[in-house]
C-alpha cells in the first residue's frame, strides 16, 4: 500500500478550459473530509505564481500538491515541486490536458480525485526550453502560432483551437531551421517542429509515438512542407499513432538539442501551451528524473 496522504494542497486556475468551477472548492474539500485529508487551496492570479506558489510550499508542509487546471496549471505546478520529493497530482480541468491523459489520470473530477488515496507514483523527465521549464510537449511553428492566436483570444475548449487553425491553415509559411544534438545535425525547412518528451497532445493528436517518459531522452519530431493534397493524409496519421509513416515526418531522438532559425533574433515557441518569444538559437535540456506523479495504480491483471 503506498503511503497515505494527509495534507495535500489543491492549486485551482479560475479560468482554465472551458469549465466551471463554481462548485469545485466545495467539491475537492468535501471528498477529502470524508476520507480524512486536509485539503488546502491556493489560487493562481497570473501575476507571479510561481514565486508565490514555491513561498507557499516552503512555509506550509503538505504532502502532495494537487494542480487543478489545464495544461499551464499543470506546467506551473511541476515546475514549483520539480527536483523535491513532493509528488505532483493533477485534476484535468483545461482545454487540452495533455501530460494527464499521457499518464492515464482520469478525465473526470471525482475520478481523478481517487488519487489522493489510491495511487502509485511514477518519476518523470522534465525538458529546459530556451531556459524555460517544460513537464510535456512544447513547439516551434504552425502550432505555436495558433496556441499563440488561441490565448489572444476570448473562446476556450476545442472547437475554438480548431477553428483558429484552420483559419490560419493557407496563409501559414513554413520556416527554414538548423538542428544540432549530441546524436546528429539536420538543416531544412518545417511546417511544424515539435520538441516532445511526451506522446500526445491534449487534441488527441499523437505527435510522437513510443516516447516515453522516463527515458532520459527527448524527440525533436519534424513535420515538413507538404502539399494541400497530402494533409487528410497527415492528419489521419497523427490521430491513428502513424506519425513515423507519412513521407513528411522525422523524429530526432537526443538529450540536447540547440535550434537555430536562420536570419532570426528570436521565434515564437509554446511550452505546456503557453506562447513565449525566445531568442534564437533555442538550447533544449533534458533533466532525468525530475518529477514525481501520482499517477493510477496499475490494474490488477
Amino acid at each position: 500500500m503506498p503511503a497515505q496522504l494527509r495534507h495535500l494542497l489543491f492549486v485551482l486556475n479560475p479560468i482554465s478550459g472551458d469549465v466551471d468551477k463554481t462548485d469545485l472548492e466545495a467539491t475537492i474539500a468535501a471528498y477529502c473530509t470524508e476520507r480524512g485529508r486536509t485539503a488546502s487551496f491556493f489560487h493562481t492570479t497570473g501575476q507571479q505564481d510561481l514565486a508565490q506558489l514555491q513561498q507557499h510550499l516552503g512555509r506550509h508542509p503538505y504532502d502532495a500538491v494537487f494542480a487543478a487546471g489545464g495544461d499551464g496549471t499543470v506546467s506551473l505546478v511541476a515546475e514549483a515541486v520539480s527536483g523535491s520529493s513532493l509528488p505532483l497530482g493533477i485534476i484535468p480541468l483545461g482545454s487540452g490536458n495533455g501530460l494527464s491523459k499521457d499518464v492515464g489520470i482520469p478525465q473526470e473530477v471525482t475520478a481523478a480525485l481517487r488519487l489522493t488515496w489510491d495511487y502509485t507514483i511514477r518519476t518523470l523527465d522534465t525538458l529546459r526550453v530556451g531556459g524555460l521549464f517544460a513537464a510535456h510537449l512544447a513547439d516551434i511553428g504552425f502550432n505555436a502560432l495558433i496556441v499563440q492566436k488561441f490565448d489572444q483570444g476570448n473562446a476556450r475548449g476545442p472547437g475554438a483551437y480548431v477553428r483558429i487553425a484552420t483559419q490560419e491553415y493557407a496563409a501559414y509559411q513554413p520556416a527554414a531551421y538548423h538542428i544540432e544534438t549530441d546524436r546528429e545535425t539536420w538543416t531544412g525547412e518545417a511546417f511544424m517542429l515539435t520538441i516532445a518528451n511526451a506522446t500526445t497532445f491534449g487534441s488527441n493528436v499523437v505527435i510522437n509515438p513510443h516516447s516515453q517518459l522516463d527515458d532520459g531522452q527527448f524527440e525533436l519530431c519534424l513535420i515538413a512542407p507538404f502539399p494541400n493534397t497530402a494533409a487528410p493524409g497527415l492528419l489521419y496519421r497523427l490521430y491513428t499513432s502513424d506519425f513515423d509513416d507519412s513521407d513528411y515526418t522525422r523524429r530526432l531522438p537526443c538529450r540536447w538539442a540547440r535550434i537555430t532559425v536562420p536570419g532570426a533574433t528570436e521565434v515564437l515557441v509554446q511550452v505546456d501551451g503557453e506562447p513565449h518569444q525566445l531568442p534564437t538559437p533555442v538550447e533544449v535540456h533534458i533533466q532525468p528524473g525530475s518529477l514525481r506523479v501520482l499517477v493510477p495504480p496499475p490494474a490488477a491483471a
